[in-house]
């Protein structure tokens, strides 16, 4: 070659050519039929090496999985233990909740008979007392006129038959006059004692005006809701929507309040004679609280009785359930009153959604429950697999690779 110095490290002269032009290191040895060891050992190192990092990364994965898998096995033990630990105290805790419910309903059942049972026995010595008063009145009343009869009769045949005997009669008379002031006081504080009774008696008939009133305010605080005055008779308020002009609308409703231990048969007719003296298809029995209502009553909220809907519900749940009714109570105004009477499936749909609406309130708060619970017990586990992590040594992972005779050789060149 005419000029060495730029040539460059890895080029020699061609023999071949005599330095006409220039060739690599490697094409010389293959003219010659000869390799370059050197690179290949260098390129058997390089993937040798390649290899030996590929399968220490592919086994430390294999590891990490393998401890993944483990700890997700172990967590999910745990956690079917703690749950089937859970669910056995829930269902322990629920039949615990239904036999105290029922011990609670035999205790309030037996309360209120006893309670009517003395309310009846009072009354009835009352009624008792008033009569007996009544026959005393009666039997005094009867005595004074016989007193007076008696007096101008025996004045008659003592001025008659014994002149002398007057001042003795008078003295008499005077007695018999002090007795029968006795005897009109007598009848006096029986009368007073009478009216007593009778104001009393007013007193345990208007039990639940406070209720009436309570519910009166709240009522008129509802949208789009119409309440009349308080009723003299026949229930206590009719309830109806409002058109845009504030009118009532048909059909409207009687609402009869009671805030008692419980229902019962006697309230329903009532409230069924008080419908049917409105004339009015709907009826609402609204009591204060749900333990008021029988269980009949609350699997039977939206019944018919003798042409009479009646709706039995609470002070909680009537504006919502006023809100269900209300497209039904478009339709009864649209097609009439007897609307549902021709659709019975369409009361049963109606019966069974407010079942349904219960039942999922009641689920809404076990659920809240069941959410802070299982907050609780993750941030519990959560703290304990941090404190296992953070107790835990790592160890190093050493990996033996055996390699080739040839390619120990050509890294050692």
């Amino acid at each position: 070659m005419s000029n060495p110095s730029l040539v460059q490290n890895d080029n020699i002269e061609c023999p071949l050519c005599l330095g006409q032009g220039q060739l690599t290191r490697a094409e010389v040895l293959e003219r010659l039929g000869m390799k370059d060891f050197a690179r290949v050992a260098q390129l058997s190192a390089e993937e040798a090496l390649r290899l030996l990092l590929r399968q220490h990364k592919d086994e430390e994965n294999t590891l990490w999985m393998r401890f993944e898998s483990e700890l997700t096995k172990r967590l999910n033990e745990v956690t079917s233990k703690h749950k089937n630990e859970i669910q056995a105290l829930v269902s322990e805790k629920n039949a615990l909740e239904v036999r105290l419910k029922e011990f609670q309903k035999n205790q309030e059942l037996l309360l209120n008979n006893t309670k009517a049972s003395e309310r009846l026995d009072a009354e009835k010595q009352l009624q008792d007392q008033i009569v007996a008063l009544n026959h005393q009145i009666s039997d005094l009343e009867a005595k004074t006129k016989v007193f007076e009869q008696q007096k101008a009769v025996e004045l008659e045949k003592l001025k008659t038959q014994f002149q002398g005997q007057i001042i003795a009669k008078q003295s008499e008379n005077t007695d018999l006059d002090r007795k029968v002031k006795d005897y009109l006081k007598e009848i006096s504080d029986l009368r007073t004692k009478n009216q007593t009774l009778e104001v009393e008696m007013s007193k345990v008939a208007r039990i639940g005006k406070k209720e009436e009133v309570s519910f009166a305010e709240e009522a008129q605080t509802w949208p789009g809701i119409w309440l009349s005055e308080k009723l003299k008779k026949y229930g206590d308020y009719l309830l109806a929507y409002r058109d845009p002009s504030g009118e009532p609308l048909e059909p409207k409703m009687v609402v009869d309040n009671k805030d008692k231990n419980s229902v019962t048969e006697d309230d329903v007719e009532k409230l069924i004679r008080d419908a049917g003296e409105q004339g009015t298809p709907v009826a609402a029995l609204v009591t204060r609280d749900e333990s008021q209502l029988r269980t009949q009553d609350k699997e039977g909220r939206w019944t018919s009785k003798d042409g009479v809907w009646i709706l039995r519900t609470t002070r909680q749940w009537f504006h919502r359930d006023l809100d269900i009714l209300k497209p039904l109570f478009e339709t009864m105004r649209a097609e009439g009153p007897d609307f549902l009477t021709k659709n019975a499936h369409l009361a049963d749909e109606i019966r069974r959604t407010f079942i349904d609406i219960d039942e999922m309130e009641k689920e809404l708060k076990k659920a809240a429950k069941a959410i802070e619970s299982a907050k609780e017990l993750a941030l519990a586990y959560k703290n304990r697999l941090q404190q296992l992590c953070d107790a835990t040594v790592p160890k190093k992972i050493v990996t033996r690779v055996t390699l080739s005779p040839d390619v120990l050789s050509a890294a050692k060149r």
